[in-house]
């Protein structure tokens, strides 16, 4: 089983289609659900990139089976980076 919960933060440019997907939260319980899960998270998050162009995706795990997936400003455009929270 795993859950998961998005947190939405206003777009960076104002927007008739109201705010977009920043980041997603994600916990999960086995080895399979995360893979899929960061797949379909990281795809989400390429589809709100491209509208702007103007950041990549970070995914930054946690702790075990928590992982954050974000648009970052500090990773180029077309690229997703992985990091490891101290």
């Amino acid at each position: 089983m795993s859950t998961a919960t998005m947190e939405r933060r206003p777009a960076a440019s104002a927007s008739t289609e109201g705010p977009l997907n920043r980041s997603i939260d994600l916990e999960f319980y086995t080895a399979g659900e995360m893979h899929a899960g960061l797949e379909e998270a990281v795809a989400e998050l390429i589809e709100v990139a491209a509208k702007d162009a103007s950041c990549g995706i970070l995914v930054t795990r946690l702790r075990p089976g928590r992982y954050t997936v974000a648009l970052d400003e500090s990773v180029p455009f077309g690229e997703t980076y992985e990091a490891i929270a101290a």
